[in-house]
């Protein structure tokens, strides 16, 4: 049902997609796993939303999506419920608009095409993720796939001519043809017919004509992700949760460190091989390669200079602040539990006052 695309669009996705179509199912899955009997055990449900995201020439970026109502059986959409969520998208992001829908599932179905098509008249080209929700430890790619479609709904009369000229004459034919319609009509024109035809019938394999009429079918694209600064915040606060196998945050903090010391550890190596080979370079028993310098200078510019005078200070800075900081923690709990010993003295002493007369201490 899906063949490679060859449309030359480039589709950027962005993290924050993923993450809630996600979260869209494992709610839809924890309902209705709470609402089950415990009976047999009920396939995986399906969730349905929109991705909405920006297009710049033949770039399409997805960033961000919402939940979609949308009924199994009767294949409808609740419409005004997307256009109030696309006139609130408007407000905040006006530049952003819906480009297409997600869902969940192994491979693209059939009935996928009626929401396809029922989402053609806000956009005509729409695109479609899917998510595929399975674990499999032996997969490295991200279980994502995104489709666009197959033909666009403007060409059908034109898809229609194509299907009945290879049809009756076969793609030589539809040369002669060419040839023949070069000699009565203009030239600009002439040209015009030629790229239409060598555009959809030569380089588009998308076209599919079944039966004499085209049909639109999802057709597979690569894509890229592309985040920013608060997504990469995000994806890291995530990476880093506590387990849900029951393990406390000392072990996750010991699993942090120990990262960090791998990655402490990784450096310090590489650049002792960069140290090695700057040696053996100036003693002259490799030869000297100036490329090679400037990118090793460009690498030793990123690395923190330890030793400087200011790197001291403002290390001495910090550290002095972090002291303060933990010593005025410590002076206000210790006024603080002076506090509670008075209030508790001071009831006390009320309590003898009200018999022999006393006042209170403070």
């Amino acid at each position: 049902m899906a063949s490679s695309s060859s449309s030359g669009l480039t589709f950027k996705l962005h993290p924050l997609v993923i993450v809630n179509i996600s979260d869209h199912y494992t709610r839809v899955k924890s309902q209705a796993n709470g609402c089950s009997d415990g009976g047999s055990a009920s396939p995986p449900p399906r969730v349905y939303g929109c991705v909405i995201g920006v297009q710049r020439g033949r770039t399409v970026e997805i960033f961000n999506s919402f939940e979609l109502l949308y009924d199994p059986v009767t294949h409808s959409l609740d419409r005004p419920f997307i256009e109030k969520k696309q006139e609130l998208y408007k407000k905040v992001f006006p530049h952003f608009y819906i480009l297409g829908w997600y869902s969940t599932g192994s491979d693209a179905e059939e009935s996928d095409m009626h929401i396809h098509k029922a989402l053609m008249d806000i956009n005509e080209s729409p695109v479609y993720v899917l998510l595929n929700p399975s674990i499999n430890p032996a997969q490295k790619d991200l279980p994502v796939t995104i489709y666009e479609s197959g033909m666009q709904p403007n060409l059908y009369v034109i898809g229609r001519l194509i299907a009945v000229i290879d049809t009756n004459v076969g793609f030589q034919g539809g040369k002669l043809l060419l040839y023949n319609l070069y000699m009565v009509l203009p030239c600009s024109l002439m040209v015009f017919l030629l790229c239409v035809w060598w555009s959809l019938v030569v380089m588009a394999p998308e076209l599919h004509v079944i039966d004499g009429i085209p049909q639109l079918i999802f057709v597979c694209s690569s894509y890229t992700i592309e985040t920013v600064e608060a997504e990469r915040i995000s994806v890291d606060h995530v990476a880093h949760l506590k387990p849900s196998d029951g393990g406390s945050a000392a072990t996750q903090l010991a699993a942090h460190l120990t990262g960090i010391h791998s990655a402490i550890k990784m450096l310090n190596s590489r650049i002792r091989v960069l140290h090695h080979y700057l040696v053996a370079m100036q003693k002259g028993e490799i030869p000297c390669e100036n490329s090679l310098l400037r990118q090793v200078s460009s690498l030793l510019r990123r690395l923190p200079a330890i030793e400087s005078e200011k790197f001291q200070d403002d290390f001495l800075m910090e550290y002095n602040d972090t002291l303060l900081i933990a010593y005025l923690a410590m002076f206000t709990n210790c006024s603080s539990t002076m506090n509670e010993l008075v209030d508790k003295f001071n009831t006390a002493y009320d309590r003898h006052s009200r018999r022999g007369g006393r006042t209170a201490f403070i």
